[in-house]
């Protein structure tokens, strides 16, 4: 495989005006220094630079590779990914800031690689260049063409300008003649309101336009009453669950769903969807952790979740950028987000995940040539720097408030002292799949401000459920990260965590929080052990020096043993120390300290000690109990 070695124009330092960044998980926020005083465009010019490199070196220049020639290559998955021609767009942008010809060079071969490869006579673009490959995603190739031109098409060869728009309105007419409401997930009608909108605009196609409309507003009956979380990533789309929950996926909303309705309503000045999507900014927000990342250790589509955001999806920037002259923390959520970004590039791409370096694991191109647009979006329109002290704002995840039960998903969020906790019972699958996100009262999140996350859930079952867009796990010792109750036996396993009846309780003292679980040991058909019913009792104990947790379940089975699962949270890089009864683990200034009334087994582990997840990215020391009514304690001293 031959690829480009381009040599770069070297660009002048951005000033760093006193301002620090936190690195994944460290000591505070005292480590990295990051470009200008709290300027979220400087940043994200200086990351849109990096990404562009990485991706133009990874370009197939070899002529002779003709199914690749013009494509980036993923060294992941050791292909071209059918929507790489979506980075034309930051290419464009960066032609037209730094006179470079060759980011246009470069874009001009993705768009032949296009055409060539996934481009279809009914105008849609295939998801890979795979014959019967989903067409769906044809809608975000459609955005990103028609923001090039829309932005940068001063720049562009008149011949190609008009070709791009020939090709544009073919594809137009697929998503016109073929997307509804109900057309796959919610994200691809709500992005298809702005794609025909956009194009419907740009090149004076009324129909467009009203069928854009009607996708926008037909969308605002799927943000949930309650809470106001938007709804629709799997299925059925209209009826919910035995608990009433509907399918909700934190990534995919932040990162795409959203960001398009923002862009729809600044586009048409249409207020109704912006007030609506304001208040749902306002809800999903609550999920932003302290250090930038986003918690959907719940969601439906969780087998994507990457830590600060989703694999394939663009970013949250456009989205609370954009919105920010409405509430100043949004721009310090899009902000916060960025550098969590900026921390997880290397080698100038992005990972998908904090530990990916660590467990050297190759790195997806996807990742980079989506959430490259949503920079170009917002440095593409006028920036919004709320005149406010950035430090003196707080995120709601910031703020100590105890306990938020959010309804529409079954799910509490804790906040005492420094920890973070998240605990849920939601009890919506995505579409057929068994055994995706975690439920059954299990803590997916417990998080501190000195350490980051302690424990985090995973899929509860690694499935390739997007085969394409996901990297195989060919770790034979790889486990789930969800802290469980397990009972394996020859032919089938048993969690807690995946017991969707699970029951949940709260109460609180004056210096305390408590939450109560009662779950069952099923497997992942909601099926008991064939020895009988087994049920598990897990109580949280939250204060502010430390999180408790006491395990408990039934006594008398016969067919296996139970044990309890903790895999803690841990870099390869950092050192530990391990006992009979306490681990400790060294991060940076701070050690993590967990201790057990009953004796901690490390369990197997195919190199550095350490399992890792590709959901959401992370390494963990597996640990084990084999004792019931066993209670450990989480402290960070």
């Amino acid at each position: 495989m031959t690829f480009s070695r381009r040599s770069f124009i070297k660009t002048t330092a951005i000033g760093t005006a006193g301002l620090i960044c936190a690195s994944p998980f460290a000591d505070g926020f005292a480590l990295t220094p990051l470009p200008a005083s709290t300027d979220l465009y400087a940043l994200s010019e200086q990351l849109l630079k990096q990404w562009a490199k990485g991706l133009l070196d990874l370009q197939v220049l070899d002529k002779a590779n003709t199914n690749n020639y013009g494509g980036i290559y993923c060294p992941a998955n050791k292909t071209v990914h059918g929507r790489v021609g979506d980075a034309i767009y930051p290419f464009y942008y960066l032609a037209e800031k730094t006179k470079d010809s060759r980011y246009i060079d470069a874009a001009t071969l993705q768009y032949r690689w296009m055409e060539r490869r996934v481009s279809q006579p009914d105008g849609s673009w295939l998801n890979e260049p795979v014959k019967d490959s989903w067409k769906g995603t044809t809608v975000f190739s459609s955005i990103a063409l028609a923001e090039t031109l829309k932005n940068h098409g001063s720049i562009m060869d008149n011949g190609l300008k008009k070709e791009i728009a020939d090709r544009l309105l073919k594809a137009a007419d697929y998503i016109y003649n073929n997307f509804s409401i109900k057309y796959g997930n919610i994200n691809y009608p709500i992005t298809a309101s702005y794609a025909l909108s956009l194009i419907g605009t740009m090149l004076d196609v009324p129909k467009y336009k009203i069928k854009g409309r009607e996708l926008a507003h037909s969308a605002l009956n799927y943000f949930t009453p309650k809470n106001g979380f938007l709804q629709g990533e799997g299925g059925p789309i209209d009826k919910p669950s035995p608990k009433g929950c509907f399918s909700i996926d934190l990534g995919y909303n932040v990162e795409e769903s959203l960001p398009s309705l923002v862009l729809y309503g600044l586009l048409n000045n249409d207020e109704e969807v912006l007030t609506m999507v304001t208040r749902s900014l306002h809800t999903h927000m609550e999920f932003m952790l302290p250090d930038g990342g986003w918690d959907n250790s719940w969601g439906t589509r969780n087998y994507k979740w990457t830590y600060y955001g989703s694999r394939t999806t663009d970013g949250s920037q456009t989205a609370y950028a954009l919105m920010a002259h409405r509430d100043a923390r949004f721009y310090k959520a899009a902000l916060k987000n960025t550098r969590f970004l900026q921390e997880c590039t290397k080698d100038n791409l992005l990972q998908g995940g904090p530990h990916y370096a660590s467990h050297n694991v190759p790195v997806c191109v996807h990742h980079t040539f989506c959430h490259i647009k949503s920079l170009t979006t917002i440095l593409d329109h006028p920036h919004i720097n709320p005149k406010v002290n950035i430090r003196t704002i707080k995120l709601p995840r910031e703020e100590i408030y105890g306990g938020h039960f959010f309804r529409d998903i079954q799910t509490w969020l804790i906040a005492k002292g420094n920890f973070k906790a998240t605990i849920t019972g939601y009890d919506r699958e995505y579409k057929e799949y068994k055994n995706g996100h975690a439920s059954g009262g299990a803590m997916t999140m417990l998080w501190h401000q000195k350490t980051g996350p302690i424990f985090t859930a995973s899929m509860t079952e690694y499935q390739m459920i997007e085969a394409d867009n996901m990297q195989a796990d060919t770790d034979p010792l790889a486990m789930p990260l969800t802290p469980r109750i397990e009972l394996r036996t020859i032919t089938d396993i048993f969690m807690n965590i995946c017991d969707l009846d699970a029951r949940i309780e709260r109460e609180i003292t004056h210096d305390s929080v408590i939450i109560k679980t009662r779950s069952k040991l099923v497997n992942k058909n909601q099926q008991d052990p064939k020895s009988g019913e087994l049920n598990c009792r897990v109580n949280y104990h939250f204060t502010d020096k430390s999180v408790s947790i006491k395990f408990n379940f039934d006594k008398g089975f016969n067919d296996g043993k139970v044990k309890i699962i903790l895999p803690v949270i841990s870099s390869s890089t950092e050192k530990h120390s391990l006992n009979n009864n306490q681990i400790r683990i060294y991060k940076g200034s701070a050690i993590l300290q967990i201790t057990s009334t009953a004796k901690l087994t490390l369990m197997p582990t195919t190199i550095k000690n350490r399992v890792f997840n590709f959901v959401p990215g992370l390494e963990a020391i597996p640990l084990s109990i084999d004792q019931n009514e066993a209670i450990i304690t989480i402290e960070v001293i």
